[in-house]
Formats: C-alpha cells, sequence, structure tokens
C-alpha cells in the first residue's frame, strides 16, 4: 500500500489518532446516495474494518447520486462494487459484506463482531426501528439517516440526537414508532430542516421519489465526520 495514503490525515489527527482510526470497526447498513457516500468517506479517513450491508443491485437511476454507481457497474451488487471501490482505495481495509436486507430475521448474523459504530441508512422504517433498537440494546453507539430526497439544499443537514429532529417527516414517523418500543432518545440522526419540495415529474410505478446527489451526499459526508470525531473524541 502506498504508504502516503494516510500522511494528510496523520498530519490533522496525528499518529495516535491515525492508529485510533485504523483500529476501529464500522457497520454501514444501506448503500444508496447516503450510505455509498458514508462509506466512503469512512474508508478514506483510514478506518480499518468495515462492514457493509445492503440487497440491492446498481441501476440506472442510480447514476445520478451514489458513489459506486458507474455504467460499468450497473448490475452489480452494491456491496461488490462498494467493496471492490474501496479496496482500490485502501488494499489493507478488512470488509465484510452482506449482499442482503437488514431485517428481524436475520439481523443476529450482523452481529458476530464488535462494532465502535453503526450507520443507518435503510429506506425501509420497519427495518430501521429493528437496527436501532438491536443497537441500543447492544450498547453500539448508532446514527441515523432520516429522509434526503426531495430535498435540494445541503446547508439545511443537521445532526441532532431524535428527539430534537424537527421538519422531516420521515423523522417524526420514526419517532412514534421508537415510543411504541419505549425509545425516545439516545442516538443522532442527520436530518433536513428543507420541507420536502413537490416532484416536478411523474412518479414511475415503483412510487420513486425524486432525488439528486446534494443533499444525500452531504448528509453520509456528515454521518462519516460524526463518527470519526466521536471515534477520535473531539
Amino acid at each position: 500500500m502506498n504508504e502516503k495514503l494516510y500522511k494528510r490525515t496523520e498530519l490533522l489527527v496525528g499518529k495516535a489518532g491515525l492508529r485510533k482510526l485504523k483500529n476501529a470497526s464500522i457497520m454501514v447498513v444501506g448503500l444508496g446516495g447516503v450510505g455509498s457516500f458514508a462509506v466512503e468517506s469512512l474508508a478514506r479517513s483510514g478506518i480499518g474494518c468495515i462492514t457493509v450491508v445492503d440487497h440491492d443491485i446498481i441501476e440506472e437511476t442510480n447514476l445520478n447520486r451514489q458513489l459506486p454507481a458507474l455504467c460499468s457497474t450497473i448490475s452489480q451488487y452494491k456491496v461488490d462494487a462498494a467493496a471492490d471501490r474501496l479496496l482500490k482505495i485502501n488494499p489493507r481495509l478488512k470488509i465484510r459484506k452482506y449482499s442482503c436486507s437488514f431485517n428481524s430475521e436475520n439481523s443476529e448474523q450482523f452481529f458476530n463482531t464488535t462494532y465502535d459504530y453503526v450507520l443507518d441508512a435503510i429506506d425501509s422504517i420497519k427495518d430501521k426501528v429493528h437496527l436501532i433498537k438491536t443497537c441500543l440494546d447492544k450498547k453500539i453507539p448508532i446514527i441515523s439517516a432520516m429522509g434526503t430526497a426531495r430535498r435540494i439544499n445541503p446547508l439545511m443537514l443537521s445532526i441532532a440526537d431524535i428527539k430534537e429532529s424537527s421538519v422531516c417527516p420521515l423523522a417524526r414517523r420514526l419517532r412514534k414508532e421508537l415510543r411504541q418500543e419505549g425509545i425516545s432518545e439516545g442516538f443522532e440522526v442527520v436530518f433536513s430542516l428543507e420541507a420536502p419540495l413537490a416532484d416536478a415529474g411523474i412518479a414511475d410505478e415503483e412510487h420513486q421519489l425524486g432525488s439528486m446527489v446534494f443533499v444525500p451526499a452531504s448528509a453520509g459526508i456528515l454521518m462519516g465526520s460524526f463518527v470519526v470525531r466521536r471515534i477520535l473524541d473531539c
């Protein structure tokens, strides 16, 4: 590996900080517009062990906002394309990949190792609730992404405890679902204070929402920054 790979990082955080990042283990669940930028920011920051989870394959509609999505990677599993890309950044990266959904039926298989942090970039409310509850029960720190579709201004993003989130409809639904599980606080979310825009086009049969790269990518990088700062205690 190029010994200069993390030279600029070491200048910023020092040898001890770089060692903390190298020894850290992170799981990223969901590799869409948010998760793909989050996981790459972690790899480029020097995180030494990363687990990625996503059931989906890359489609042409992903090209406008997802990092591993290229014309050459269409039809590949997102976890495969992401892992190949991350290993081209750091060949010594320890990476585990699961090409499946995260849900209540299979979740225990992902926790056969320890994590310093989990990043939730899942779309499904049901699965998001289960991941958050699992992490809180296991006392694993987690940060969760709220809605980023139908927004265009990344400057409206914020990070706060779930109880302090506002405006975002997904955050509102998540708070409601979590209250039924006895959870009202205790983990951070990245959410937008921008009111969702109305879609200008005609929704397709899959009811997909309009989205561009700016807000999902920025949310993912914010999540990566937050986690790195927590690991470094800064």
